[in-house]
Order: structure tokens, then C-alpha cells, then sequence
């Protein structure tokens, strides 16, 4: 079938964007790699890192009917952390109280991380901090060959119509993880590499993600210590593997 070619057959390491990049790599890959650098998987890796579980749920009222059924605490969004200190803001959450069960609602990575457990694959959350970890992680399970090929999808933005935008900050944390498995048996498709290609291209990542639109967006709507955050490249080691829905340490 000519569909096939859309997943980017014959290399060990997949690029797409989005919901629909996810499944359609989701279908072929053995293991997917979801980047939302501002902000969803940035906070993932933070709450992981202090030990909650992440439950990722699309944004809407449900989540918090969900996070009943479950037995945890909602996240909300960046502006009600005064009354609910547990957001989508990753230097919100460094200071909330800690809490074991976390629904973390978010409308591109946290809808694409949720679609994405239906396929059963391991799905990894990444972001400029951790992509070297999550590289390194994976390329010791084994993914990589064409045979087990790993997919990493850059979430995008959304513009006010609901349609993909895709956002400079979520292509490089993409291309971070990219460059950490470059050496896998199966090499990069075209995609992968163009996506690398803009890594290359970037001397300064932080000053690319703090003067991007999104990054832009964040500063401008003074939520600055969000971006920060989620500049400090290299800074971690947590890899969030989403198990039965739930994110929680490889």
C-alpha cells in the first residue's frame, strides 16, 4: 500500500508531528517518544522526578471526574496555582505539595501521550533536560534497528482553529533526542535527520526557546520561570515511561 510510506519505513529512528504523526508511528515503532517542551512532558519529568505518577488526560472538564475515579489530584491550568498549587507549570509543581496520584490534563503532549498507551508500545516523555537520558535509555533496551525502530513525535501548538502549528521549541527537543540515539543500527529517516539538521543549525537553544513564539507566549503572559525550566538542557536523568497509562520512572 502507498499509505505505508508515511511511517517512514526502513530506518531505526522515526520524526512526525502531533496527534496524527503519533499514530501513524505508533502503528510500526516499538517504542514512541512524545516532546512538549512548553510544557507538558517538561512537567512530567519534574513531578517523576519527585516521585509522583502521572496520569496524562486530553484538556477538559472530565479530568477531574477522572481524577476522582482514580484517586488523585487534578492539575489545573497556569493561572489558578494561588488557590490549586498542582498546574501545568513546571515551576508550579517544583514547589506543590507532593502527592502520589497526579491528572495532568494538557491539550497537545498530554492528548497525544494518552492516545499513544492504546498502542501498548513503551512511550517515553522527553524534553531539553532529559533527551540525553531518554536517548541513552532507550538505545540500552535495544529499539533502534528497523525492526524495532523508535518514533519521536514533537507535540506542536494548536492554532486557534484547533490545527497543528508547529513550534520551534518542541522540534528541538526532538532533535536532542535525536542526536542522543544517532548511532542506532537502523539510522535516521529523512525526517529524523531534518529535524537533527535544525540542532545543528541552533548555537544557542535556550535563547532559540526563550525568543521563539511559544517561549515568547510563556515570558509575556509572566510565566518566565516556566520557560527557564525547561531550557536547562541536559540537566536530568529522570525517563518518564507511561506503564498502564500512568507515568512513572523507567
Amino acid at each position: 500500500m502507498a499509505s505505508a510510506v508515511f511511517a517512514q519505513p526502513g530506518s531505526g529512528a522515526r520524526f512526525d508531528w502531533g496527534l496524527a504523526g503519533a499514530a501513524e508511528l505508533g502503528r510500526v515503532c516499538a517504542a514512541l517518544v512524545v516532546v512538549d517542551v512548553l510544557s507538558f512532558t517538561t512537567t512530567v519529568e519534574v513531578a517523576v522526578g519527585r516521585g509522583m505518577r502521572v496520569h496524562p488526560f486530553p484538556w477538559g472538564a472530565q479530568a477531574a471526574d477522572y481524577a476522582q475515579r482514580v484517586g488523585a489530584v487534578v492539575a489545573t491550568g497556569r493561572r489558578q496555582t494561588v488557590q490549586h498549587p498542582w498546574s501545568l507549570s513546571p515551576a508550579a509543581l517544583s514547589r506543590a505539595p507532593f502527592v502520589a496520584e497526579l491528572v495532568l490534563p494538557a491539550p497537545n503532549g498530554s492528548a497525544i501521550s494518552a492516545a499513544a498507551s492504546a498502542t501498548g508500545v513503551p512511550v517515553v516523555a522527553a524534553n531539553l533536560r532529559n533527551a540525553r537520558a531518554v536517548g541513552s535509555w532507550l538505545l540500552r533496551q535495544g529499539y533502534g534497528s528497523t525492526t524495532d525502530p523508535i518514533g519521536v513525535v514533537a507535540a506542536g501548538e494548536q492554532w486557534p482553529d484547533g490545527s497543528l502549528r508547529p513550534s520551534v521549541e518542541d522540534q528541538l527537543g526532538a532533535a536532542c533526542v535525536l542526536d542522543a540515539i544517532s548511532g542506532v543500527s537502523g539510522g535516521l529517516s529523512v525526517e529524523a535527520a531534518m529535524a537533527l539538521a535544525a540542532l545543528a543549525s541552533t548555537p544557542d537553544v535556550p535563547a532559540a526557546v526563550r525568543g521563539c513564539v511559544s517561549g515568547r507566549e510563556l515570558i509575556e503572559a509572566g510565566f518566565p520561570d516556566d520557560v527557564e525550566i525547561a531550557v536547562r538542557v541536559g540537566d536530568s536523568d529522570v525517563v518518564p515511561l507511561l506503564r498502564q497509562g500512568v507515568f512513572s520512572a523507567a
